[in-house]
């Protein structure tokens, strides 16, 4: 199983870097957790078709966690999907989707011209999708949003991702034995409601069972002071097997 790092960037793109995206490929399922504003590009940078995806899955609703559905949506449509494709999100994602679309593009009718199956999950149930198993973790993050942590269970292997989070503890379950767990950092020093920071974060590590920890989301201060970290950070372009 690959992961291949299309964006890992905060909100505000420091350092140039896209919006969260990471495309996983498991074969027989290939699927993007999360799917930023900038994710579009992103793919298209690494070769990458949306035929190539057979789900997206939304940690939360923030524009740069899964403003880059409506595109991937109307470019599968543009050109010619006909296959099924699933949106796994929390509560009201197909809603938000429409919405999004409407705003962006009045009039489109890209809804009704692909075949989606918008599927919701729910805190800590484990949603049986077939070839892969995915189960959410409440964390602490903008409240509106509904954000979640990730925990996906696929080819024999577990990823988890944080979502965007204030420390929590459910971040210890959420990556217990993980093969790999990708988690926010946003800061170094800075302490913000709603996301992480390295001197935070710093301290608990002992305590993670882990196999492989790296961070993500990183703020331009983050940036400036990486070789102080002592934690893998990811990188664009990167390409990792699990």
């Amino acid at each position: 199983m690959k992961l291949k790092v299309i964006g890992c960037g905060d909100a505000f793109g420091s350092g140039g870097r896209l919006n969260t995206c990471f495309y996983v490929n498991a074969d027989p399922v290939r699927f993007l957790i999360d799917c930023g504003a900038s994710s579009l590009p992103g793919l298209k940078k690494y070769g990458i078709h949306t035929q190539d995806i057979d789900a997206i899955v939304i940690s939360h609703f923030h524009g740069d966690h899964y403003g880059g559905v409506p595109f991937v949506l109307l470019d599968a449509a543009v050109n010619g999907r006909s296959k099924k494709m699933q949106i796994i999100s929390p509560a009201g994602g197909k809603q938000r989707i429409a919405a999004l679309l409407n705003l962006l593009y009045p009039g489109t009718e890209v809804l009704e011209k692909l075949d989606l199956e918008f599927l919701e999950f729910r805190r800590d149930d484990l949603m049986d999708l077939g070839e892969w198993r995915l189960q959410a973790f409440d964390v602490l993050h903008t409240d509106k949003a509904l954000p979640h942590g990730l925990r996906i269970q696929v080819s024999g292997k577990v990823i988890a991702y944080s979502g965007d989070t204030s420390w929590t503890d459910a971040l210890f379950p959420l990556s217990e034995n993980a093969d790999l767990f990708i988690c926010e950092c946003n800061f170094f020093y800075t302490q913000v409601k709603g996301h992480m920071s390295y001197v935070e974060l710093e301290k608990r590590l002992p305590e993670f069972s882990c196999k492989r920890m790296l961070l993500t989301h990183f703020d331009q201060e983050m940036l400036y002071r990486l070789d102080e970290v002592k934690v893998e950070s990811l990188t664009e372009g990167m390409e990792l097997l699990i």
